[in-house]
């Protein structure tokens, strides 16, 4: 058996779509020569997220709408060459505009997700998807999250059950907006962050990427935590409240295998028992 590198990354991003670009190009060199196979990038790092989550301050067109089959995605999978990369972008499918995140590797778009759940009023700017897949990829297979879908054991559940080894979540996930702390270390919101990462790879026995936002865009200010979690819920890496790229080494097949040999969630669930009200 053989150990996957991965890392997840924590780095800013903003509209200046070329600018965007230089920064992927670079994380994507630094982790090619670190040797690392799969790569996880933020939400919106392509053209930048929302500057404010309130419904009237800090307007602007928002994030440039890409099509997953345009030249920009094309040019993030030729970026990606032999690695795996995951990235978040705006997605135009008509009239509409969703918050997407993209799984590529220099022969294509190996799958793509639109965030399901919108906080605050994230509505006013995307239109929400409406499922949990997972996917077959060169380092095995995969379902992705965007930030608040992570909050609900429902999405990383259904890509477990799915047949995912790893789940993928990416972010544009801030510190708290009110009685906000100066350490973002000691943010509420950064830690509710931290709690879902690590319940969502221990309650479904999968190893979990989660990439975020680094410093401040608009009215937001991210709390980065960057990680790695191993099946049992433990951290393998960590870019803590700063902009980085959390590296780590697991053998993931024999990750899994321990982690379930005992008790084992996917196996031992009682759907019969969880009828209730939706």
């Amino acid at each position: 058996m053989t150990a996957l590198r991965m890392a997840a990354v924590a780095a800013a991003f903003g509209r200046d779509l070329e600018e965007d670009f230089r920064v992927v190009e670079r994380l994507v060199a630094d982790a090619r020569a670190r040797q690392v196979r799969l790569l996880a990038l933020p939400e919106a790092c392509l053209g930048g997220y929302l500057l404010s989550l309130d419904d009237d301050a800090y307007l602007d067109e928002g994030p440039p709408a890409l099509a997953l089959d345009g030249p920009e995605i094309r040019r993030l999978a030729a970026l990606a060459g032999e690695l795996t990369v995951v990235a978040g972008y705006c997605e135009a499918d008509g009239e509409r505009r969703f918050n997407s995140v993209v799984c590529v590797t220099g022969d294509g778009v190996l799958g793509n997700h639109r965030k399901v759940h919108q906080p605050l009023s994230e509505d006013a700017s995307y239109a929400s998807g409406d499922e949990f897949r997972a996917f077959d990829t060169p380092v095995g297979r995969i379902g992705m999250m965007i930030c608040y879908d992570k909050a609900f054991p429902e999405s990383a559940r259904a890509i477990a059950l799915d047949g995912a080894q790893i789940g993928v979540c990416v972010s544009a996930w801030p510190g708290a907006r009110t009685n906000a702390t100066a350490d973002l270390a000691e943010d509420r919101w950064k830690r509710r962050f931290d709690l879902f990462d690590r319940a969502r790879a221990l309650e479904n026995q999968i190893v979990w990427l989660s990439a975020n936002q680094a410093g401040t865009f608009g009215t937001l200010r991210f709390v980065a935590s960057a990680k790695v979690v191993d099946p049992g819920g433990d951290v393998l890496a960590d870019t803590g409240v700063a902009a980085g790229m959390a590296v780590a080494d697991l053998d993931v097949a024999r990750a899994l295998e321990t982690a379930r040999r005992a008790m084992g969630h996917l196996r031992d669930r009682r759907p019969d028992a969880y009828a209730a009200p939706v």
